[in-house]
């Protein structure tokens, strides 16, 4: 990460909140970034400027850090600084707002192994700086090893500067709903929701620990500054209810509400729910871009119960619109609003041959395309886009599924020793005997063995030629990627390298593509996806120059997790029911992923599930604005390099 975008630069100093008409609504003083990226350089930037002003007054610097991934990218930047500017950490302090009990600190999902290997590995800190609870204590130690944690963070003169994340029930730290203003440092059991976003980096729920040491609301609130940090639209709903909600323990965020000197740092997708983004028109004055009346459109037809077609001017006046009425008369704007909908509903993906494409998604010519549908883990084609697959193989297009990681973490120790018994019973060898001792000898201290993983994506390989097989594509469609920056065994994720994207250039410069389709859906929990939207993006503009890709469309799709809005859709493909049961059966060849999936996000259904869920959504959605009804569709969004 460099500090490279000074054009972008956002002041993130604390301001009082509500004095203007846009932020009437909000109590915590807020800055939006565009991506989390800026937001994280500009924060380590805060951090840095405050250590060094603490070295010119020969005072220590003490920091109450953060884990979990919304950090990240601020101690990749303080580590950038150190080794590039010479910022040095020797008058730094750290004190650490939680770690999992009992959890032993060499385990690699322990916050102490975190914050080392993503921060204090990297600087020159005094180890004796370092405080992070310990999740060794025992049950009868543990209220004088709080009181104790409470104490030494005093002798140091209290917190300068509390870095926070938040989670999706409003915890800071690790304060559950139900903590109080005044708590200090506890134990405290786990939500449900919190060990079930953890599942991910421990494998499966059954791993995550049910007890945790945190430090209290009060010990947060005492910091002269608090940051929160914000990323993704997952998050987006959480920050409304701090952000614009009342002070409740149920939501323990909103606890901030109360300090003089804190600021939420957010991403667009984080602070998409805020009244100000969410529904601008209801606070101020709006400029009506095209963009923006769609939002509204949609939103009041939502609101009001209506089709498009039969909104009036009350509606209008009634909602906060009547600005826009005196731009334009309630009848063009859903006769308008109503032709780019049905615009977007196409059968044909790839283009309709023989045909006026005026008002279509895409072209007609070429009328075979070759086309790209990049899958980040070995079963987001099906998932995702399961039915536009189907629609463009049988309007013969050339069809290649392109997978760019092998998706092996996802496959848990029990699959993968069941494939290496069953290998071993056809023709025994020493290979399957050293996979299975390896999977019976791992502890939690260990990431799987290069043969394991190995093992591992050849069962999503497998897999995914089952699925592909299925739904007719021939196997030299299919291409595995097997992305460096993911083979590491763990969560945790190598940043993206240009070998990995001199490998999506070579396959894209292969097969000379009319239209790549790929993964839009940032919200995904391990990030995986946004690492693999990057690579296409570094891949495309590389390749800007070609003169295959003057003629190549990208269309984003989304995962299991959001589809896009309405009014972002740019193509609407409808599936028949029984495109819609053979999605399903193309979901189930992906066996390792379908009953007790690891990495489960915020939903306990399988995927197929909410895939069909959300299928059927955006269907109905259509329907409910007036146009066609269809059993389900699937969502695009055309992104445009300029």
């Amino acid at each position: 990460m460099k500090s490279t975008l000074k054009d972008s630069k956002i002041d993130i100093a604390h301001q009082p909140v509500g004095q203007f008409e846009e932020t009437r609504f909000e109590k915590i003083h807020n800055v939006i970034f565009q991506d989390s990226d800026l937001a994280s350089i500009q924060v380590a930037q805060e951090i840095a400027s405050l250590i060094k002003k603490r070295q010119g007054q020969k005072r220590n610097c003490v920091l109450g850090l953060a884990t979990g991934s919304s950090p990240i990218g601020v101690y990749e930047e303080l580590v950038r600084i150190h080794k590039e500017e010479g910022l040095s950490f020797k008058n730094v302090v750290t004190f650490n707002l939680d770690e999992y009990l009992p959890m032993e600190p060499n385990n690699i999902q322990s916050y102490f192994y975190f914050m080392h290997e993503h921060l204090f590995n990297h600087v020159d800190i005094p180890e004796a700086n370092i405080h992070i609870p310990d999740g060794t204590v025992s049950n009868e130690e543990t209220t004088a090893y709080c009181l104790s944690y409470e104490r030494k963070i005093k002798e140091h003169g209290g917190l300068d500067f509390q870095l926070l994340g938040i989670g999706r029930t409003g915890h800071i730290g690790f304060n559950e709903p139900g903590s109080h203003s005044n708590s200090g440092t506890r134990v405290i059991t786990l939500d449900h929701i919190t060990r079930v976003d953890a599942a991910p980096s421990f494998l499966g729920i059954d791993n995550v620990p049910r007890k945790a040491i945190t430090m209290g609301i009060s010990t947060v609130r005492n910091a002269k500054r608090i940051i929160l940090l914000g990323w993704g639209q997952n998050k987006a709903g959480i920050i409304k209810k701090t952000i614009e909600g009342e002070i409740s323990s149920h939501v323990p965020a909103t606890y901030l509400q109360l300090h003089d000197n804190c600021t939420f740092v957010l991403d667009t997708g984080a602070g998409s729910e805020l009244t100000r983004n969410k529904t601008p028109w209801l606070v101020d004055a709006c400029t009506w871009t095209d963009e923006l009346k769609a939002k509204a459109m949609v939103w009041l037809c939502e609101t009001t119960g209506k089709t498009i077609l039969s909104l009036t001017d009350k509606d209008y006046n009634d909602n906060g619109m009547a600005d826009l009425l005196a731009l334009e008369n309630a009848y063009d704007l859903n006769i308008k609003m109503f032709n780019k909908l049905q615009h977007t509903i196409t059968g044909w993906p790839g283009g309709k041959p023989n045909a006026d494409d005026t008002n279509r998604p895409e072209r007609a010519t070429p009328a075979k395309k070759r086309v790209i549908i990049f899958s980040p883990h070995p079963d987001d084609d099906v998932i995702s886009m399961g039915g536009t697959f189907d629609r463009l193989l049988e309007q013969g297009h050339e069809v290649h599924i392109v997978y760019q990681t092998s998706g092996n973490i996802a496959v848990s120790d029990a699959d993968a020793r069941k494939y290496a018994e069953i290998a071993l019973q056809i023709n025994p060898s020493e290979e399957a005997k050293k996979i299975i001792k390896s999977i019976t000898e791992k502890n939690e201290t260990k990431i799987d063995s290069a043969e394991v993983r190995n093992l591992k994506g050849k069962i999503r390989r497998g897999e995914s030629y089952a699925a592909t097989r299925y739904m007719g594509l021939n196997d030299g469609h299919v291409h595995f990627l097997d992305l460096p920056f993911y083979e590491t065994g763990t969560i945790k994720k190598k940043n993206l390298s240009e070998e990995d994207t001199a490998i999506m250039v070579d396959i894209i410069t292969q097969i000379k593509p009319h239209q790549i389709y790929a993964a839009g859906d940032l919200a995904d929990p391990h990030g995986t996806h946004k690492v693999c939207l990057d690579a296409v993006f570094a891949a495309c503009i590389e390749l800007k120059a070609a003169s295959f890709m003057k003629d190549c469309w990208l269309w984003l799709y989304r995962g299991a997790w959001h589809e896009w809005d309405i009014n972002e859709i740019e193509m609407a493909v409808p599936m028949s029911p029984g495109q819609v049961l053979k999605k399903r059966n193309a979901i189930f060849c992906h066996q390792t992923q379908k009953d007790g999936v690891m990495f489960q996000g915020d939903d306990s259904r399988e995927f197929w599930m909410r895939a069909e869920e959300r299928n059927r959504n955006t269907a109905n959605k259509y329907k409910a604005l007036g146009l066609s009804s269809y059993a389900a569709m699937e969502a695009f969004v055309r992104h445009k390099f300029d």
